[in-house]
């Protein structure tokens, strides 16, 4: 890779932290309110691939950890991603990372990618389901795996899945307009 192209992977980077900081900010009213942070890292994965896309991903979470305010709220800092839902953010990593694995191994044909983000997406909900259960129970009292996957996943299953589509058709007009 000659230097040319990393620094385009650079500045697409730094693009992608940002949109992903704005997409933390917005808030979707619904029965259970979220934000578009979700589909920013879909179209970050999608756009730049597995490598470029997680690491571009991993440098969002840094940017919060060290107090840039990146995340949902306009919060940053080792509180805002060590409380109760930081896990879900710290979730987007091992989004990345499996699907940079999933499309390294099995190639970027659609179906791969798909089941690459559906994966990812799942084990997201796992470790921040998990995550948010060990805080959760240390501050407030136990809570049932039912009860925290009806706080914390449920209701964002199928949000989750708009924006997946979302961004797969992006990132297409996106992919067809920079390389």
């Amino acid at each position: 890779m000659n230097n040319s192209v990393k620094v385009r992977y650079m500045v697409y980077g730094a693009m992608f932290i940002a949109m992903t900081a704005v997409c933390s900010w917005i808030t979707v009213p619904a029965t259970v309110q979220f934000t578009m942070q979700t589909f920013a890292v879909f179209l970050t994965l999608l756009v730049m691939g597995g490598k470029w896309g997680t690491v571009t991903v991993s440098a969002y979470v840094l940017t919060g950890l060290v107090g840039v305010p990146v995340f949902s709220g306009f919060k940053g800092g080792p509180g805002a991603l060590f409380g109760s839902t930081g896990g879900y953010i710290i979730g987007f990593i091992v989004m990345g990372l499996i699907y940079w694995a999933m499309t390294g191994i099995a190639g970027e044909r659609k179906p791969v990618k798909i089941m690459a983000m559906i994966a990812g997406l799942a084990a997201c909900y796992g470790f921040g389901t998990a995550w948010f259960m060990a805080v959760y129970t240390k501050t407030s009292g136990a809570v049932s795996l039912m009860t925290a996957l009806g706080w914390c996943v449920i209701p964002f299953i199928i949000p989750d899945i708009i924006k997946m589509a979302l961004a797969w058709f992006i990132s297409g007009k996106i992919k067809a307009n920079i390389r």
